[in-house]
């Protein structure tokens, strides 16, 4: 025979008798009182019924005792200066933060400059090497060209009959050509000053583009250092 579903009021019938009589209220002693019923409903019957017997709870004291407010203020007042420190703390490592920052990007922007100008130094100095060694070349050509004419006019006059008048031209020429030659030779002195100005502007270039190259180093120094100092402030932030 199947169990029949017992009802909410027969369960509570049967658990208000087990409390009188000051045994046990349980699912099982319900179920053998009543001689039906599965665990399930009863659970879900006693449940209510004890939801509705349960004693209420004496109503709490809203009044704190003097010590722990005491405490309470004493704590609050600790919290509120601490957190107030950290806020001041916080502010000046971002204040010190963003003048780092600042201060990196404006000698990157040093860096950047001292790059552009020691790349034109670098340009400036190779043409100027360029011009030097091409006046070189042309001093060296402007000699031979000299050198051998000279030489051919020698060679001509020495094959030339000795006669008074050709030997007199020859003179002549002979005196041309040594005017000449020192025509040549001042123009070849200026060349050499002016290749000697050249060589000393490119001395002078060389030694600028060190200076350069040199604040370049100690400028890159410098961000590396503002760099890891940054990274301790963002460390001891997080």
């Amino acid at each position: 025979m199947l169990d029949q579903t017992p009802t909410f009021e027969e369960v509570a019938a049967v658990a208000d008798g087990l409390q009188n009589d000051g045994k046990p209220v349980t699912i099982e002693a319900v179920h053998d009182a009543l001689g039906t019923g599965s665990p399930t409903t009863i659970g879900k019957h006693l449940t209510a019924w004890r939801a509705e017997h349960a004693p209420k709870p004496a109503p709490l004291s809203a009044e704190i005792p003097e010590a722990v407010a005491t405490a309470l203020r004493t704590w609050a007042q600790e919290f509120a200066e601490a957190a107030a420190g950290a806020r001041d703390t916080a502010a000046q490592s971002e204040s010190d933060i963003d003048t780092l920052l600042r201060t990196g990007e404006e000698l990157e922007s040093e860096r950047d400059a001292l790059l552009a100008r020691v790349s034109s130094l670098t340009t400036l100095t190779e043409e100027q090497a360029e011009q030097i060694e091409r006046l070189t070349v042309e001093l060296r050509d402007a000699r031979q060209v000299a050198t051998d004419a000279l030489v051919g006019k020698a060679k001509d006059q020495l094959a030339i009959d000795g006669k008074d008048r050709q030997l007199a031209d020859l003179r002549a020429q002979l005196e041309r050509s040594v005017a000449s030659s020192s025509s040549d030779a001042d123009a070849r002195l200026a060349a050499e000053m002016e290749l000697v100005g050249a060589v000393t502007a490119r001395d002078n270039f060389a030694s600028e583009l060190e200076t350069l190259r040199s604040q370049l180093k100690t400028a890159n120094a410098e961000r590396s250092a503002l760099r890891a100092e940054i990274d301790g402030l963002r460390g001891r932030r997080q």
